[in-house]
């Protein structure tokens, strides 16, 4: 028996590529690229020493464009957006120059070894925001020359939060070329978000993505990102969606209550910008509240993910408990499978 979500373009909003430093050092123009020469084995991007796959037990590896095509065939997917595994670290680059350097040269590796090769892998750039000029210029190649369908935004690293005025020339040319804004979280720097006391993975991972998130998309809404920028799409990755109904009614809160003075640029309150259409969030198949989260915020904002290959995916099991959740109507389902993932990307 054909599983019934076959019948629908089931679109990918958020899958890896687990790039290696061999993959990327081609692609470097210049030297920059000797930078991971070190004892043949350093890493373009700081490392955190966690075991995320429990020993090998957990997650995989794909680096190839095949190889993802054959899983995208596996469980039934029309297309999938690509994001990085290492890469999730750009944040933490701290050299700007290597930082331009190291995103010009993921970007064409992506173009070149996944784009390039089946229309059904689509790519998100990543831009050098420790450089915001640079990081323009890198967007522009990027969705013109190489067809990238968004921007990758480090939730975590930067020393300043995405919502910052430095960073709103990024979003401005975004909104110019037609292209979203992806916030994306990564386990590295557990003080960004509050897990710094904790010694085990486990506990680490639980608050990274979801607090991450909560953090940017509050800086994101009261600096005026939103506002300032209304066809602006921006999505926020892994963290589910269940905590937005608590957030926004507690964004709304402090709003009415400060919003005039200390964020000006937000000129409604946060729950508008939220039902506007421009933020978009992941949830997850067996994420019991998405049915409160629709009741609260509507259909049309929420995407699925399979986050393969990493360590805590379960596709295709996701994909079948997203297609066949009783608790969500067969429209809304459409929509959180395909439509607003194609919505988000534009070009997905």
């Amino acid at each position: 028996m054909t599983e019934p979500w076959r019948a629908i373009s089931v679109v990918d909003a958020d899958g890896h590529i687990t790039e290696s430093t061999e993959q990327l050092r081609p692609y470097f123009e210049g030297r920059q690229g000797e930078r991971g020469h070190w004892a043949g084995r350093r890493s373009y991007y700081p490392e955190d020493g966690w075991d995320r796959s429990l020993g090998g037990r957990l997650g995989s590896n794909v680096n190839d464009a095949k190889t993802w095509l054959g899983i995208m065939d596996e469980g039934g997917l029309d297309t999938t957006v690509l994001y990085p595994t290492a890469g999730l670290g750009i944040g933490w680059v701290r050299e700007p120059d290597f930082a331009v350097a190291l995103c010009r040269a993921y970007n064409n590796f992506l173009h070149q070894e996944f784009l390039a090769v089946s229309p059904r892998l689509k790519g998100v750039a990543l831009l050098p925001f420790q450089d915001v000029p640079e990081a323009v210029k890198e967007l522009r190649r990027a969705v013109t020359d190489l067809g990238m369908v968004g921007a990758f935004a480090p939730a975590v690293g930067l020393r300043l939060p995405l919502g910052h005025s430095e960073f709103h020339p990024i979003y401005a040319e975004a909104e110019r070329l037609g292209s979203m804004v992806a916030s994306h979280a990564t386990v590295r720097g557990p003080h960004f978000f509050g897990a710094d006391g904790f010694d085990k993975f486990v506990e680490v991972h639980t608050l990274s993505h979801p607090v991450a998130q909560m953090i940017q998309l509050t800086g994101m809404i009261f600096e005026g990102v939103p506002e300032k920028y209304p066809r602006l799409r921006i999505g926020f990755m892994e963290g589910g969606c269940s905590w937005l109904p608590f957030w926004m009614d507690r964004m709304d809160e402090e709003w009415a209550k400060r919003g005039a003075v200390e964020a000006p640029l937000c000129r409604k309150k946060p729950s508008e910008y939220l039902r506007s259409g421009q933020l978009y969030f992941a949830a997850e198949g067996d994420e019991k509240s998405v049915p409160e989260v629709v009741r609260r915020l509507g259909d049309d904002i929420i995407f699925y993910a399979t986050d393969v290959p990493h360590w805590d995916n379960d596709y295709p099991e996701n994909l079948r408990e997203m297609a066949t959740r009783d608790d969500l109507g067969a429209e809304t389902r459409k929509k959180i499978l395909s439509d607003n993932a194609r919505r988000l990307y534009g070009r997905a």
